[in-house]
């Protein structure tokens, strides 16, 4: 009761505080870098990362990105080359001129090598940064390469595609926490008794918000996929301690004449009630921190931290404001449009053993669309983006007149052969699906020894120790085919050289492929145990955390599963998220009503009685905080253009509406069913009776 009282007394000070840390992280914000690169966050210890290291070390080579030339004749693509090659960042242009005089035409060159480099009347070079692939040094490389060719050239590659995306976002975010908000807001007035009372809530939380980005500078970078959804899943998911604090505020006050005698009181009730729920929603992002591709790690940390900051924003700064604005607040309530849902309740416990039915009826089919939707999921990040975007025309133009899906990079020893190197592209290029294997020896051949080419031509392509060889693949990125096609090029390499290295954008996503199917099961198990043993715990019974947690992850099944049996193919993140998000976010539903339920039953009410008050008092607080998870992201939903937000946010709005339908009507049939069960099982309550 001190904090509480503190609080009250202290509300003036504590809104000052609040907004000078405002004040403060909106520079914290400008402190933390965003990043657009999902494969960087593979493990380190990964083949690929460590060669994407090894080639930057060796070569001064990070990136690369393929820039395609249309209608200039040989002269004109020699000269843009070199302005090309002044860029700040830029390590290397790689095209025919950079291993022979200007003056021999293209037409001299190899068959193989002219048609790999040229198609009708465009020609391709191979742009090198000494800057990894989302470095703010290669994304302003990658807009001062635009700027030079003046639409004359298209630019490929993931340094292009994280340019197009970064700029993408910065258009949108703004947009995402506002839509939020709006729709937030129309939720919180028609469902709450106060004209006034979303916005007061809205600041509160916003305040709570900005805290939370700001205070991510201390993390260096944020992805850009946190970044877009952390302020709107806070928003949506702390909505219920301002509802909790409100509405026991109201209570009091019909019996404390001393407003701030109330407040303190509904503090201290808001403190106990919002801590117990808080701790599942953080546990399910905490979860999210188990995966070993650390794109998890970000986004659990980062949302955990906007819960707990929730937490203390709704017994501090809400309260303070709801004080300071206390008068305008009473004078615009309004009768709320929530009706009194005893006559429902009712009517769903009367009729539970059909919801049993349904309970059951529901999980084969859903278990088997969301095991299917987990297996039919997207690896490409590009594909999660708008066709129309530059880097997508680009590739496409590589796809359609080059024949290219990707390319990689091999490093293989500098102290094997030339007539070694031949015989190793040699092999290469009779795999399936490759298009061309080039390396020094492709231009010279057998017939130059190395010894007699210049320093500033074999310095591009070979080190101290290693040789760097160029390897095109016809298949696409994150395909079976390419996958097989990986393995055979590393069984082929490998054998030739054990030190030999593949890297490169397939290889990655290869890699992250293999790593995720882990984490989700991974994840999964200790998102359910973690929520498992908090159950056990709040509601000290054995049974219950089975019954709540069967209820929320058929929920899970369903949402997932509609993915499947529409048709509706989901990057392969969601899943692993929604899973855990889902489960951690929404099972606070699942306890409000059990813990009214045990409540009930231990103060003498018979089983039907128990569960029909438990879902009366609980249909309310049920429908604002699940219709305002769902009005929060919906509308992110239907805005946004990068399909990764979208779909998480769609798959967060329909869990919402799905957990919400679930707790309501099934949650009370189990419970009737296993009422017997439940008793024996939790303590206090061996003694309640058996009707």
């Amino acid at each position: 009761m001190r904090f509480a009282n503190g609080v009250v007394k202290l509300r003036i000070p504590i809104l000052i505080a609040a907004l000078a840390l405002c004040v403060l992280s909106v520079f914290g914000m400008a402190r933390t870098r965003i990043n657009y690169d999902m494969l960087t966050y593979l493990p380190q210890d990964m083949e690929t990362v460590k060669g994407q290291d090894v080639l930057l070390k060796e070569f001064g080579k990070g990136a690369f990105a393929m820039v395609i030339v249309e209608g200039m004749d040989q002269s004109q693509v020699s000269a843009l080359r070199k302005s090309i090659s002044e860029v700040d960042h830029v390590a290397d242009v790689i095209w025919y001129d950079t291993f022979l005089p200007e003056n021999i035409p293209m037409e001299m060159l190899p068959q193989d090598l002219y048609e790999a480099f040229n198609s009708g009347d465009s020609t391709m070079m191979a742009v090198f940064f000494d800057s990894g692939t989302s470095a703010d040094e290669t994304i302003e490389a990658v807009g001062k390469i635009r700027q030079i060719t003046d639409g004359r050239a298209l630019i490929a590659g993931m340094s292009a595609m994280v340019a197009d995306l970064k700029e993408l976002c910065e258009k949108e975010e703004a947009v995402y926490v506002a839509i939020a908000v709006i729709c937030a807001c129309i939720v919180m007035m028609l469902l709450l008794d106060g004209w006034l009372v979303p916005f007061v809530f809205l600041a509160s939380i916003g305040v709570m918000v900005l805290m939370n980005m700001g205070s991510n500078f201390i993390f260096g970078e944020i992805s850009y996929i946190t970044k877009a959804l952390a302020a709107v899943l806070q928003l949506a998911v702390t909505m219920d301690y301002s509802i909790f604090l409100w509405h026991s505020y109201n209570e009091h006050s019909v019996n404390e004449s001393d407003r701030k005698q109330a407040m303190a009181a509904a503090i201290r009730d808001t403190l106990t009630s919002v801590v117990g729920s808080s701790v599942t929603t953080i546990a399910g992002f905490i979860a999210l921190c188990f995966m070993s591709f650390t794109l998890g790690r970000d986004l659990g940390l980062i949302m955990a931290k906007g819960v707990l900051l929730g937490v203390i924003g709704s017994v501090t700064v809400l309260p303070s404001m709801i004080l300071v604005l206390d008068r305008p607040l009473q004078a615009t309530r309004h009768r709320a449009l929530i009706p009194d849902c005893g006559k429902a309740a009712g009517v769903i416990v009367k009729i539970f053993p059909l919801f049993l039915v349904l309970f059951i009826a529901l999980i084969p089919p859903f278990y088997y669309a969301y095991k299917k939707a987990n297996a039919e999921v997207y690896y490409t990040i590009a594909d999660s983006l708008p066709e129309d975007m530059d880097f997508r025309i680009a590739n496409k133009k590589l796809r359609d007149d080059y024949d290219m899906s990707n390319v990689q990079m091999i490093l293989v020893s500098s102290s094997l052969s030339q007539s070694e190197v031949n015989a190793l592209c040699d092999e290469l290029g009779a795999v399936d699906g490759v298009k061309y294997v080039l390396g020094l020896e492709s231009v010279t051949g057998d017939r130059i020894p190395r010894e007699m080419l210049p320093d500033a031509v074999t310095s591009q392509l070979i080190s101290g120790r290693y040789e760097l060889l160029l390897f095109s693949s016809e298949y696409g990125i994150a395909t079976d085919e390419v996958s097989d096609q990986i393995n055979e090029v590393n069984r082929i390499i490998k054998s030739h050289d054990p030190s030999s290295m593949l890297i490169g954008e397939a290889a990655c996503t290869k890699d992250m492929i293999e790593v995720t199917d882990i984490d989700f099961a991974r994840v999964n198990l200790v998102s359910i145990a973690m929520v498992f043993v908090i159950i056990l715990l709040v509601e000290r019974s054995i049974s219950l955390p089975f019954i709540l947690v069967a209820v929320i992850e058929l929920g899970i099944f369903i949402n997932l599963g509609i993915s499947h049996f529409t048709g509706e193919q989901l990057p392969f993140i969601a899943p692993i998220c929604i899973s855990t998000i889902q489960l951690g976010a929404t099972v606070d539903y699942a306890i409000l009503m059990t813990t009214r339920y045990r409540s009930e039953r231990i103060g003498g009410a018979s089983k039907r009685d128990a569960v029909k008050t438990a879902l009366s008092t609980s249909i309310p607080s049920i429908l604002t905080s699940g219709l305002g998870l769902f009005g929060a992201t919906f509308g992110v939903y239907v805005y946004t253009d990068i399909d990764i937000i979208g779909s998480m946010c769609l798959l967060l709005s329909r869990g919402a509406l799905i957990s919400m339908a679930l707790v309501i009507l099934i949650l009370p049939a189990l419970l009737m069913l296993c009422d017997g069960l439940v008793r024996h099982t939790t303590l206090g309550m061996k003694n309640c009776t058996k009707a």
